[in-house]
């Protein structure tokens, strides 16, 4: 009994601020029409947040998936020294090589792009999407692929067919991470684009919200966090069941 009253009161707990800005953003409803009406419009903010969420998710389950396959079932020089290097972009502080790497995209032709941006968000997912799916297909029996390989599969055809379903849980963690941090993210957009048709949700919200002399408007502001909090939500719920098992199977081996 005593365990579902503690899992009921962290649930009040951390519902408490959703609901608070929900109620918020309903006392004046006018809120979302002037959200609406803002700049080039909520949909144009949205669709380039679903843009770049949607690149970066794919960028990052395609090269963690082929990378984290490569470190597990492979044995090539330097293996281990490239993994370290990869893990260690999570010791670099996130804002200090934001405008180099600004620089670096004006080289490519790729600033103020949404392209550019999702390939930012790609690189800084990588150590953590790398060590999931690396533990992923460690975990894996080997005996399933070599079978794979006896009835005819060549070897991308086994990881393709056979694998990729076989940790499932893995890439939809994975996923759900690389979208989250894209979807939510205010300071990577914030330096990287200069067009306000190009802005993501973030960016637009905290523009539309603030007025003369620095005055926030807490009603729009909470209306931003719940259009932005909508779809994070419906995803966690969906996938749920994934997630936890991807956590298990892969995070907590190694």
């Amino acid at each position: 009994m005593s365990r579902y009253l503690t899992l009921s009161a962290l649930a009040v707990l951390f519902l408490f601020p959703l609901v608070w800005s929900g109620w918020a953003s309903l006392e004046e409803p006018s809120n979302y029409l002037e959200m609406a009406r803002f700049g080039e419009g909520v949909g144009t903010y949205a669709t380039n947040s679903v843009l770049v969420s949607a690149m970066t998710v794919a960028g990052t389950l395609a090269v963690s998936a082929l990378g984290g396959y490569g470190f597990a079932r492979f044995d090539f020089p330097g293996k281990n020294l490239l993994f370290l290097v990869t893990l260690a972009i999570l010791m670099v502080p996130y804002a200090t090589i934001l405008i180099p790497l600004y620089v670096l995209l004006g080289y490519l032709g790729l600033q103020n792009s949404l392209v550019g941006l999702s390939l930012v968000f790609v690189m800084f997912q990588l150590p953590f999407a790398l060590f999931m799916m690396r533990n992923a297909f460690e975990a894996l029996p080997r005996e399933l692929e070599e079978a794979a390989l006896v009835d005819g599969c060549g070897t991308f055809r086994a990881f393709s067919k056979i694998l990729l379903r076989a940790v499932r849980p893995a890439l939809v963690t994975v996923g759900l991470f690389a979208f989250l941090a894209s979807w939510n993210d205010f300071f990577a957009p914030l330096i990287l684009l200069n067009d306000g048709s190009s802005f993501t949700l973030p960016v637009a919200v905290v523009s539309m919200t603030q007025h003369t002399f620095g005055a926030i408007d807490y009603g729009m502001l909470q209306a931003g966090v719940m259009v932005m909090a909508i779809p994070c939500l419906i995803l966690f719920i969906v996938l749920q069941r994934h997630y936890v098992r991807g956590f298990m199977s892969g995070a907590l081996r190694g």
